[in-house]
C-alpha cells in the first residue's frame, strides 16, 4: 500500500514490511537495529526517518532517524534509545523478527558544494543523521568535501570510543576521542561530554564547535556550513553559534509524532517565512529547517 503521491515529496513514502537482520545492544539502553527494507534504503537521504511499528500488539509507531543506508544490499540502520513501552518492546526483537515501517519520511539535509567544510553536530539520539550525512558525502563527487563530525552525550556513547588517528587542527588539547567507524571512513570526529569520559572534550558539544570555528581563518570560515540534530536546547545553541559566525545552518528537529505523514499536524512548529510566521509540520515539511527560521 502506497501513501498518496501528493505533495511530490511524499511520493516515496511506502508502507514496508521489513526483517530484523541484526540487533546490537550498545549499552545504556541504546541499540543499533539493522532492517532489511529495500524501498526505504533506496530512497532514504540524510535527515529522513522511518515510522516504525515496534511490536505487532502496539499500534502506535515510533519515529526513528536513519543512521545508515545501503541501497544495493537493501538495509538501513537505526540507532535508538529505550525511553518507553514501544522502544522497550523493540529492544526485545531478535534477528528474523518481522516488523513494519513507513518510510522514508521527511525533508533531509542539503549540502552545498560552495561550502565543502561541513560541520556536523549531533547530540544524543541526534547522532544518527550526522553519521548518515558523513557517509553520503563520501560518495558525493560534486565537491572535495571536508566534513567534521562533533558528537555530544551525557550517557556513554553508543560505540566504543578510541583516540582518533586523524589530526584536526584547532581542537583543544586532550580532545582526541572519536567514533571508530568515522575514523575508518577517514572522516574526522570528536566527542564532547560533561560526564568526564576519557579523551572527550569536557563541556557541551557546541562549546567544542565554537573552539574549532574560532581557530579558522576568514577564508576557511567562509567555506563552512553547519548541520545539526539533537535536543531543542542544543539546536538553539547551534543556531546562536551560526549567527555569531555568520554561517548557514540547517537543523533537524525532534518532535513527538502521531501519524508522521502530515495528517494530524501534531508535530507542527512555528517557522519564520518571507511571508511571516507559519506553522510547519516537522514530519513532512521538515524535519530539517534553516536554523534561523526556527530559532530567530
Amino acid at each position: 500500500m502506497n501513501t498518496p503521491a501528493h505533495p511530490a515529496h511524499r511520493g516515496s513514502i511506502h508502507l514496508e514490511d521489513c526483517e530484523v537482520l541484526h540487533h546490537q545492544d550498545c549499552g545504556a539502553g541504546q541499540f543499533i537495529l539493522r532492517l532489511q527494507a529495500p524501498h526505504t534504503a533506496t530512497h532514504a537521504t540524510p535527515g529522513s526517518f522511518v515510522h516504525l511499528r515496534c511490536e505487532a500488539q502496539l499500534p502506535m509507531r515510533r519515529p526513528l532517524s536513519i543512521m545508515r543506508s545501503d541501497p544495493k544490499a537493501g538495509w538501513i540502520d537505526l540507532l535508538y534509545k529505550v525511553v518507553g513501552a514501544g522502544t522497550a518492546a523493540l529492544a526485545r526483537a531478535q534477528a528474523g523478527t518481522q516488523l513494519n515501517l513507513l518510510g522514508p519520511i521527511g525533508q533531509g539535509f542539503t549540502a552545498h558544494p560552495e561550502r565543502p567544510r561541513v560541520l556536523a553536530i549531533g547530540g544524543g539520539v541526534g547522532i544518527p543523521p550526522m553519521v548518515f550525512l558523513a557517509e553520503s558525502l563520501r560518495a558525493d563527487s560534486r565537491a572535495a568535501w571536508q566534513p567534521l563530525v562533533l558528537m555530544g552525550s551525557e550517557i556513554p556513547f553508543p560505540f566504543r570510543a578510541r583516540p582518533s588517528r586523524i589530526l584536526v587542527p584547532g581542537m583543544p588539547d586532550g580532545a582526541i576521542a572519536c567514533m571508530p567507524l568515522l575514523d575508518e571512513w577517514q572522516v574526522p570526529s570528536r566527542l564532547a561530554s560533561n560526564a568526564d569520559y576519557a579523551g572527550c572534550f569536557a563541556g557541551f558539544v557546541t562549546d567544542l564547535a565554537q573552539h574549532w570555528l574560532r581557530s579558522l581563518p576568514g577564508d576557511e570560515l567562509a567555506r563552512v556550513e553547519i548541520f545539526s540534530c539533537g535536543p531543542t536546547p542544543m539546536l538553539a545553541a547551534v543556531a546562536r553559534l551560526a549567527r555569531v559566525f555568520s554561517l548557514p545552518c540547517q537543523v533537524s528537529l525532534e518532535e513527538y509524532m502521531a501519524c508522521a505523514v502530515g495528517g494530524c499536524a501534531g508535530c507542527a512548529v512555528e517557522v519564520q517565512t518571507p511571508q511571516g510566521p507559519a506553522m510547519k509540520r516537522v514530519c513532512v515539511d521538515g524535519p530539517v529547517f534553516e536554523a534561523q527560521s526556527v530559532f530567530p
